[in-house]
């Protein structure tokens, strides 16, 4: 039977594990705590089968038989004599102590009890500077948690408002916010798989990580990865949309659209199937959630490929966005407009991965848990904060729910007389097509330029 590892340090490494998953880079130094158990857990189960097939073979009715205690295999011996052993391969892993031995006596009754004591004592597992270290740990970790479930909770109920917001109105409805939506969505599907994966991996007792999982773990984090991909590829979705509208003359969105949703849905599911595929006949061990294995370049290639490519959309667009503000044709009336959309692009921009090119540039020995703590900060309020600049502080979007509160405000007050009802072509708004059409009368030698304002000024 393989030996239950100490609760509190067993559930630090599976925590260290899945963050190492959810943040990437920051977090693969944390998963090699979870590896590293794992390793000396299948040692013993190594040394266990092999203690009870020498057990089987020898005969030896003499003294004390060989034994296998959980943790030790303690050879045959005759009565009189003391084995001095190693501590157990797994107590170097959770004890700083190194170097100790645990000793048993052989009687005519049979082996003494383990000597100086139980093996966390003879092993120092109860030593006072490490229970300190392991509450400092247990400590940090259930902080992390608790940020970046707050951070979910808050991205989520925020996107779920604005995704509404988006598809009900009907004057918002253009391509500009149909990419706005899904990406709303993949952060939506991002925070419910964190749920999910976080309720089947920390609640459930019968989890084992280092052997086989079971088929729900295991479907738990295939739904994490692929969540976690599409959100990285919608983002950079929006970035194609914003480089494409300055840099290409006249294009169809619609038929644009659908290169998008491609891009955005297709292509993470079509590597989540292969590296599905492959962990399933070449590393199926586990709760798929290792990634110390050349396989999880399959998930993190496309991420990694997808942060680049935005960081030079980024770059592109500031430099075009630059070159507009010197432009001759943009006079001081349009100052203010290109003010908000340079401050627009700057604040979404920066929010679809350059962070991570950030990471790349620091030192190996930069706090591991500072890197973790930052993008766990960045990605969990992530669509908070994505929600709050594409539609709470879209000048659309606060327009047209003023028009309908001031509309039902006045219905309540006159009642439902018709004589008072307004016909409804008389209270059409700025559209998201009109409202290109009017700002393109400011200046002949602007159109192209405000068509591209009045997708991107959010604020």
């Amino acid at each position: 039977m393989r030996p239950t590892s100490p609760p509190p340090a067993r559930w630090l490494c599976v925590l260290a594990s899945v963050l190492a998953c959810a943040l990437g880079p920051a977090g693969t130094q944390a998963t090699i705590l979870q590896q590293e158990e794992c390793y000396y857990l299948q040692l013993i189960e190594v040394q266990h089968k092999q203690c009870l097939e020498e057990a089987q073979l020898e005969n030896d009715t003499a003294g004390c038989s060989k034994m296998w205690d959980n943790l030790t295999c303690w050879p045959a011996t005759p009565p009189g004599q003391v084995v001095v052993l190693d501590c157990p391969l797994i107590y170097k892993f959770f004890s700083p102590v190194q170097g100790r031995n645990v000793s048993r006596s052989c009687t005519n009754e049979g082996w003494t009890h383990l000597e100086p004591g139980p093996y966390p004592i003879a092993c120092g597992l109860n030593d006072k500077a490490s229970d300190l270290e392991e509450q400092q740990q247990s400590m940090f970790y259930s902080s992390v948690k608790t940020i970046y479930t707050v951070g979910h909770s808050l991205s989520l109920a925020a996107l779920l408002v604005a995704t509404a917001i988006l598809s009900l109105f009907r004057k918002l409805h253009c391509t500009r916010n149909y990419i706005h939506m899904h990406l709303f969505i993949s952060f939506i599907l991002r925070a419910t798989a964190v749920f999910i994966k976080d309720l089947i991996l920390f609640n459930s007792e019968d989890v084992d990580y280092c052997t086989k999982g079971s088929v729900s773990c295991k479907a738990a984090m295939v739904l994490f990865q692929y969540c976690i991909m599409a959100n990285f590829f919608w983002l950079l979705v929006e970035g194609l949309y914003l480089h494409t509208l300055l840099a290409v003359s006249f294009f169809s969105e619609r038929k644009y659209f659908w290169g998008y949703i491609l891009i955005g849905w297709g292509v993470p599911s079509i590597f989540t199937i292969v590296w599905t595929i492959i962990r399933l006949y070449f590393e199926d061990t586990g709760c798929w959630n290792t990634i110390n294995s050349s396989f999880w370049w399959i998930i993190k290639a496309p991420i990694l490929t997808s942060i680049l490519v935005n960081f030079i959309l980024f770059i592109c667009i500031i430099r075009i966005l630059v070159q507009k503000l010197q432009s001759p044709d943009v006079g001081k009336s349009h100052s203010s407009p290109y003010s908000r959309l340079a401050k627009s692009t700057l604040l979404l921009i920066p929010l679809f991965g350059v962070h991570y090119i950030m990471f790349a540039f620091f030192p190996n020995n930069f706090t591991a848990e500072v890197k973790m703590v930052f993008e766990l900060v960045m990605g969990s309020f992530q669509g908070f904060v994505v929600a709050i600049l594409y539609c709470f502080l879209n000048g659309e979007v606060q327009a047209e729910l003023r028009r309908k509160w001031r509309r039902w405000h006045l219905q309540g007050f006159l009642g439902s007389d018709p004589k008072y009802q307004h016909p409804s072509g008389g209270s059409n708004g700025a559209t998201c097509s009109t409202q290109v059409s009017i700002l393109t009368r400011v200046s002949p030698g602007a159109r192209r330029s405000s068509s591209f304002q009045a997708e991107v000024s959010l604020v």
